[in-house]
């Protein structure tokens, strides 16, 4: 493996529990532990705990810092209170995404925006560049360790290690301070698998002690260390979005359901002009979900067509078999007038065309497991 790759800190925890290392957005990672499928099912039915320490930490503070981080996120920063977070998106000014990030106010002149880990280095210089004047930026990304502990165990887990029975009380994106292991934690109730839990921030010197005492406790739960492909699986269940697959700088947030995060009255956000004029416009493609109604599994790239299977009107942006749905589900852009609910389409999977309906919302929802 390319020795240019960066580590986290939790790689030799990793390479300790004989995960299976692979190259992401540049960092070396682990994909699977005990297998993907085992790591997807410990985090819908216990709990699982990821390294996310790749993805990226970037500070604004000062006076102006909320205004600086509403010039480049969508959504309404000025809603947010101490405490809180927010799911957004930076966009170009063509409206095509930047990134999207969660926005965590912690005081009114204080703000953390966690983006993705291969955009760190892009990010931080667009950041730089639009709003560097109007706030003091930091990116303190290699000093910060992050863990994702997930499942219908998870909440409990934490709270319980913590000795912090309020943890289980905050609000979704909602954070505060715990102990973990004598390690001081910002515990935010946010996460990528369509379960509850914490993201857990600490210093990076800090992270292989809290990994370590959240598996040793989570014994008696199950808990399972879980890798990239898991985190892929749950996510794509969600119906969560992967940036580079499903939404990139040629997508806007309306093509790619995101409309609910972009909040045209906030302020005079970069990118908002051209969003009014395609809402004006109307959008011309979507990003649709669908379930395989065939034997087959749609993957990234495979051409979706009409329902005749003659003429190809769309691609696959993700798409696998769900675990816990037990059928093949993926997400794909196609022109607007073929993303209704109920229409069934066709996935051209390397010469076998098979059926596929597009679904509305999550495939997968824990209220209904």
């Amino acid at each position: 493996m390319s020795s240019d790759l960066k580590r986290t800190p939790l790689f030799h925890a990793h390479k300790a529990l004989g995960a299976k290392m692979v190259p992401f957005g540049g960092w070396e990672m682990p994909v699977s532990y005990s297998g993907i499928i085992d790591e997807h099912k410990a985090v819908r039915t216990a709990v699982g705990i990821f390294d996310v320490s790749h993805m990226g930490e970037i500070t604004f503070r000062g006076p102006r810092a909320a205004e600086a981080v509403q010039k480049l996120a969508t959504n309404a920063v000025s809603k947010l209170k101490d405490g809180a977070a927010m799911y957004t998106v930076m966009c170009y000014e063509h409206g095509g995404i930047v990134d999207d990030c969660i926005v965590y106010r912690r005081a009114h002149d204080d703000f953390l925006i966690v983006v993705n880990a291969s955009n760190i280095d892009k990010d931080w210089a667009w950041m730089q560049e639009r709003a560097g004047s109007m706030a003091t930026l930091a990116n303190v990304s290699d000093e910060t360790g992050l863990i994702a502990v997930q499942g219908p165990k998870a909440t409990a887990l934490a709270s319980r290690l913590a000795s912090s029975p309020s943890l289980q009380e905050l609000p979704p994106f909602h954070f505060g301070p715990a102990k973990i292991a004598g390690v001081s934690v910002t515990a935010a109730r946010t996460g990528y698998t369509g379960e509850d839990g914490f993201e857990l921030f600490c210093a990076a010197k800090d992270a292989r002690s809290v990994w370590e005492a959240l598996l040793e406790a989570g014994k008696a739960d199950g808990i399972k260390p879980a890798g990239l492909g898991a985190r892929d699986t749950l996510r794509l269940e969600a119906r969560l979005c992967l940036y580079g697959n499903d939404i990139d700088q040629t997508t806007t947030p309306l093509e790619a359901g995101l409309a609910w995060v972009v909040k045209f009255d906030a302020g005079e956000f970069i990118g908002r002009a051209a969003l009014l004029k395609q809402k004006a416009e109307g959008i011309k493609r979507k990003l649709i979900g669908f379930i395989v109604k065939g034997r087959g599994i749609a993957r990234h790239d495979y051409p979706i067509l009409d329902k005749e299977g003659g003429t190809t009107i769309g691609k696959v942006t993700s798409g696998t078999t769900a675990p816990t749905l037990g059928v093949a589900v993926g997400m794909g852009y196609v022109p607007t007038s073929y993303s209704e609910p109920g229409t069934i389409l066709a996935v051209d999977c390397r010469g076998k065309v098979v059926p596929v309906e597009v679904h509305k919302g999550p495939f997968y929802r824990r209220s209904q497991a």
